[in-house]
């Protein structure tokens, strides 16, 4: 995902911090001069509350801890060549969630994606969606209630039209024809689409979308995301996570594994940390990403802004977006 940020452009490689106090302070100060020149509105008292970037009427309740488990792991290892990808891990997904997958490569976080759908079956333990277990389910069963959207679009995409696409997803899980024909007309209308269009000659975003449509016009209940923003601009990368977050508002529960911590931070509701196999944390979204040695020990950073902030002394404590730190900022001056 490409988006615009305070940071220098030389301040690039996932995995390490590239900024001192110094080149901190000078993007503070560029920032603040900017907005202060506009004469910006009077920065919120609280500032760890800040708008974020996400518009209001796409941000989710938070979770409820009463609600219905959808999905559960009991004691879950599993083991490729006698080697254990993934070992005792129980999680509980609740209906309504949204859950980040977070770690860093080898960590698991694709096993587990695929160890909710059936895709995998447990070496030991179980899985279990809406209360069935996934050693006794078809991988299609369990498709009537799991949408799986693919890093990559070009793995699931099969036909010559739109229209011919969102039909076969549908056909594939025995949907009556007539019932076909008013769910494509109606995703088509949705989304936006010209039905006509040969998938291939679509932008990646666009075929994101595509194969996102395809999982909405089955209605189903759980949505796994297999680093859904790989490979696109910052209104892809929008138009994709805004589309999801309006399914998770409606109630369905979304599961997403994803790199990109401003993607995590602007969009799920609470993080599952893994590494070597293992869960080493979860909870909200903002405790997990504030907990330092949480994410050194799973050998990852917090959102870019929330380094600098860091930077800046225990009066950033708590600040993770661009518009947080002008605030915070501004407070002080």
């Amino acid at each position: 995902m490409e988006k615009e940020h305070l940071l220098p452009a030389d301040c690039t490689g996932e995995g390490r911090i590239c900024l001192n106090a110094q080149e901190a302070a000078e993007i503070v100060k560029k920032a603040t001069g900017a907005q202060l020149d506009k004469k910006a509105p009077r920065a919120p008292q609280e500032p760890q509350e800040a708008e974020s970037v996400v518009p209001e009427a796409l941000k989710g309740p938070a979770n409820d801890d009463t609600a219905q488990t959808v999905l559960s792991f009991e004691n879950v290892s599993f083991s490729y060549n006698e080697t254990a990808n993934v070992k005792d891990l129980n999680v509980q997904i609740r209906k309504g969630d949204f859950t980040a997958i977070i770690g860093s490569n080898g960590a698991g976080k694709s096993t587990f994606s695929k160890l909710c759908n059936g895709l995998l079956k447990p070496s030991t333990g179980d899985v279990l969606v809406l209360g069935n277990n996934t050693k006794k389910q078809k991988v299609s069963a369990l498709a009537k209630h799991i949408g799986f959207l693919f890093q990559n679009p070009d793995r699931q995409i099969c036909c010559q039209t739109v229209r011919e696409e969102i039909a076969f997803s549908l056909r594939n899980n025995n949907i009556p024809e007539a019932e076909i024909k008013t769910r494509v007309e109606n995703t088509i209308k949705e989304f936006g689409f010209n039905p006509d269009v040969e998938p291939f000659n679509m932008s990646r975003g666009q075929r994101q979308r595509l194969c996102l449509a395809c999982l909405i016009a089955l209605n189903p209940e759980i949505l796994i995301l297999d680093e859904p923003t790989t490979g696109l601009d910052y209104r892809e990368c929008m138009e994709v996570m805004g589309k999801i977050q309006e399914l998770n508002n409606n109630g369905t529960t979304v599961i997403m594994v994803c790199h990109d911590m401003e993607v995590v931070l602007d969009f799920a509701k609470s993080i599952i940390v893994m590494n070597r196999g293992e869960i080493m944390g979860e909870g909200p979204t903002r405790s997990v990403l504030g907990d330092d040695v949480l994410l050194n020990k799973a050998r990852l950073l917090p959102p870019q802004i929330a380094q600098v902030a860091k930077l800046l002394g225990p009066r950033f404590d708590g600040i993770f977006t661009d518009d947080e730190l002008i605030a915070k900022v501004k407070e002080t001056l």
